[in-house]
């Protein structure tokens, strides 16, 4: 019994002792770059200038979802939403739909666009969709943009 525990005490001491050798090789190496002096900073150090400060760029504030969101609805800047604001893509988008333009929807201008995809999705012109062809009428996610950083 006495060789388990002797056995298990100098795996124990083999492992920290191993750990110990890791992390003293981790420090010794300078793994991490030192960062680069952008031109302009470092002709403003050449020249005595004022250093530091032009290194950074301009701050500017993080604007919350909600500020955002208002900002694409406040159309005219003025820092209020108004009425018609508010109903504007709306007043659009049922423009779009009211085909004839008589200032009301029928059902068929309401389903239009549904109709519409249905017929493309019927490659067969049977007037149903199978599953091959309803699995082709998926939406398609839209990819978001990425960042022009």
């Amino acid at each position: 019994m006495v060789r388990y525990v002797a056995g298990g005490a100098s795996a124990l001491l083999l492992i920290a002792a191993g750990f110990f050798v890791w992390k003293s090789g981790a420090e010794a190496e300078n793994v991490v770059p030192p960062a680069p002096v952008p031109a302009r900073a470092a002709a403003a150090y050449q020249s005595g200038g004022a250093g530091p400060r032009l290194a950074r760029p301009p701050e500017q504030p993080e604007r919350s979802r909600e500020a955002k969101r208002f900002a694409r609805a406040d159309r005219d800047r003025d820092g209020r939403i108004t009425l018609a604001e508010q109903l504007a893509p709306r007043r659009k988008a049922f423009a779009k739909a009211d085909r004839d333009g008589n200032g009301s929807l029928s059902f068929e201008e309401w389903t239009a666009a549904s109709a519409a995809k249905f017929a493309k999705a019927d490659l067969d012109r049977s007037g149903w969709l199978d599953a091959a062809e309803y699995e082709a009428s998926r939406p398609k996610h839209k990819a978001k943009p990425r960042c022009k950083c």
